[in-house]
């Protein structure tokens, strides 16, 4: 399932291969919370920009159209004609983003509906079985993601009990993979690391999740508020702990430079709703930093977004249009800025892998990891 082929200090090039098909990795998901791509991109779209893995959101296809009609039309990947592999997060991320709409027991978890207010109850089993229902190729485990900074006593309760919602997953996925209307049987299931940032809860919780021997393992919890530092003391603290022979997952990171200092700590998976959001604002990514393109300077700027990318948008448009197209409030203008940042992140990706691939990581990690975060 899972190949090391190469390392570069701590950083690994790797294959994954699932039921749907073999992904490169050092790899960027491409998120599609509600099985589509905010800023109107297609399957097809994602085909062209390179993407490997997509990535949807359970709790919100749980909502809408239910996770049952899903099921019924096929599953997720014939719902939305994606044949490549798809990860399904939990829905345990709404634990901590809809914080003042839930009540956390060891049952589960009730919220209410962000849509109407109707309560819901989410726990391992639930989860699963809606993962199941969409027949995503990875299923990730059901936890609670705790804010940083919390008290250490929550934390330390929080992380043991994800540790115990862990094997109640381990179970049910198990159960519903051997159903005769299993939609993908061959789903497996990530756990997922927590504990915030206090690094020895961190490598207790690894150190017993590992004992699982799961087909892959994450890390949860990062980039909900603490700093920079504070995420990269972590890696660098509970990497080691992970399985060296599984995937590792850092959920939810991040801007370009987190990416590429994510990898040098040994990562392999990473997603981020950043290159889309920050497209739908007019904030473009480049191989020398990103540009507002709402900037008054760009009006007559003919100039592709990044004279150094070759995709459909830079090969196409100039700055001065998509400027216009965002000051006329086009949805093009959405659609088109998604599309070259999405481009620009499976690319990045891409040259880091050919780095790993020519031991030339740790230059490439010297030139870029500052620069893609600087402001043109």
């Amino acid at each position: 399932m899972f190949e090391v082929i190469k390392t570069e200090g701590a950083a690994r090039r790797g294959v994954f291969t699932c039921p749907h098909g073999t992904v490169q990795t050092p790899v960027f998901m491409n998120v599609g919370t509600q099985a589509a791509i905010k800023g109107g991109l297609s399957a097809e779209d994602l085909k062209n920009i390179g993407c490997q893995i997509e990535l949807s959101n359970t709790y919100h296809l749980h909502l809408r159209p239910g996770d049952e009609t899903i099921k019924k039309l096929g599953g997720l990947h014939k719902f939305m004609t994606w044949d490549g592999p798809i990860l399904t997060d939990s829905g345990g991320f709404q634990v901590f983003s809809l914080s003042g709409l839930r009540k956390i027991k060891e049952e589960g978890v009730t919220f209410a509906s962000h849509l109407d207010g109707h309560r819901i109850f989410m726990g391992p089993e639930e989860s699963m079985r809606i993962q199941a229902n969409l027949g995503s190729d990875i299923a990730m485990a059901f936890d609670e993601c705790v804010a940083n900074p919390s008290p250490y006593n929550y934390v330390k309760d929080s992380a043991e009990m994800t540790f115990r919602w862990l094997k109640r997953c381990m179970t049910a996925l198990k159960q519903y993979n051997e159903e005769s209307d299993a939609v993908n049987p061959g789903q497996v299931l990530f756990g997922i690391n927590q504990g915030g940032a206090y690094t020895d809860l961190r490598v207790d919780h690894m150190k017993k999740i590992a004992e699982l021997e799961l087909p892959g393992y994450a890390i949860g919890g990062l980039a909900v508020g603490e700093p920079t530092e504070v995420m990269y003391e972590v890696l660098d603290a509970v990497v080691p702990f992970a399985p060296s022979n599984r995937p590792r997952y850092l959920m939810g990171v991040g801007t370009p430079s987190n990416i590429i200092e994510g990898v040098a700590r040994g990562v392999d998976f990473f997603d981020c709703v950043m290159p889309a959001r920050n497209a739908r604002h007019a904030r473009l990514f480049t191989w020398s930093g990103a540009r507002n393109l709402k900037n008054a300077k760009y009006a007559l700027d003919e100039s592709p977004i990044d004279p150094e990318c070759d995709c459909p948008v830079c090969r196409r448009y100039t700055r001065a249009y998509l400027h216009h197209l965002f000051k006329a409030e086009e949805i093009l203008a959405m659609r088109l800025s998604v599309m070259h940042n999405l481009y620009f992140y499976n690319q990045l990706m891409q040259r880091i892998r050919d780095a790993l691939d020519t031991g030339t990581f740790e230059a490439f990690r010297a030139k870029y990891s500052s620069l893609l975060d600087t402001r043109i």
